[in-house]
This record gives C-alpha cells, structure tokens and sequence, in this order.
C-alpha cells in the first residue's frame, strides 16, 4: 500500500516568505520549505495496482497551466479540535477544474470519492494541544499575507511516510500542465 495525494509544488521563493510566518505558536510542527505544497487531492492509502491504474488515469488529464496567489491565513478546527494553520490560496477556476478532473479520475480507477469541498490551502504547520487565544493572535498577526503571482506547470503524485519527525513526501510522478 502506498499513501498518496496529488499537488502542486511551491516554488522557492514563495517559501521564503512564508518561512518568515513560522514562529509565534507553541507546540506547533511547522512544514519545512520542501513539504510546501498545494493538494489537489488525497487518496490515502492505495494498491499498488490501483495507484498504476491512477497514474495511467492522471498522464491522459489535459489542464492548463496555473497562475497562483497565496491570501490570507486561517486554521482548521475549532477550540480543542484546532489542528493546523494554513495559507489560503486565490480562487482560480482553473485550479478547481484539475482538482475535480483528479477526482473524476481517482473515481474512474475505483477509488472512494472524496465527499469533502475543495478548500485549496497550504500547510504552514500541524498543531498540537494549541491555546486557541494564541492561534487567533497568530492569524490577526499574519491575516495580510499575499504572494505575488507564480506559475506551475505541472503537479505531481506524491507518497507519504510516517516518521519521528512527521510526514516525509517523495514525488513519484510529475504531469505537465499545459503552456497557455
């Protein structure tokens, strides 16, 4: 079994911006620069099988190539629950179209649907045990983040493992999003 999702890396230099908003919470795992990364998809932990069926389903998708801003920062969860910090990503149809053509796919091959709502997003950091006064003070103080504009072309599949220091991605497969 393989754990996989589907994303969009951050280049660089958007990263070093947001290593600049990593400090201010207690207890928080902030995501080093390289595990920066927008998903389009999480499918959790698939056949090996399966997951030959989802990249021969993710190499025939047609999508242009994004133009993506980072705004804004909120968290998941609320009172105890309160379980990560993230940047927000501006709407852009084009990124909701591929995140549903991947669902499409991860549907055609079998996989369970994913009945959640797109919220694309980058992690910042996974919190643990958070003073939800503090996790508010850290989006009043960090609300006004923006990005310039970048460009992917391309986004890949991705495999997580569990380790001691948190989860650790390795690319398995890049696809190329269309030049437009």
């Amino acid at each position: 079994m393989l754990r996989l999702f589907a994303a969009l890396a951050i280049p660089p230099e958007i990263g070093e911006g947001l290593i600049r908003r990593q400090h201010g919470l207690p207890n928080a795992n902030w995501r080093p620069p390289e595990a920066f990364h927008v998903t389009l998809r999480f499918f959790g932990d698939v056949r090996e099988d399966l997951a030959a069926d989802l990249d021969d389903a993710l190499t025939g998708l047609s999508s242009p190539a994004l133009d993506l801003e980072l705004s804004g920062v909120g968290a998941f969860g609320e009172g105890d629950d309160l379980h990560a910090v993230w940047a927000g990503v501006v709407a852009n149809p084009n990124l909701n179209r591929l995140a549903k053509a991947i669902e499409t796919a991860a549907r055609r091959v079998g996989l369970i649907p994913d009945q959640r709502a797109y919220r694309p997003h980058l992690t910042l950091a996974y919190l643990r045990r958070p003073d939800p006064a503090s996790v508010g003070q850290w989006i009043a103080a960090n609300n006004l983040l923006g990005s310039p504009a970048f460009k992917l072309d391309s986004f890949g599949l991705y495999s997580s493992r569990l380790s001691q220091a948190g989860s650790r991605y390795r690319l398995e497969r890049s696809y190329r999003l269309q030049a437009g």
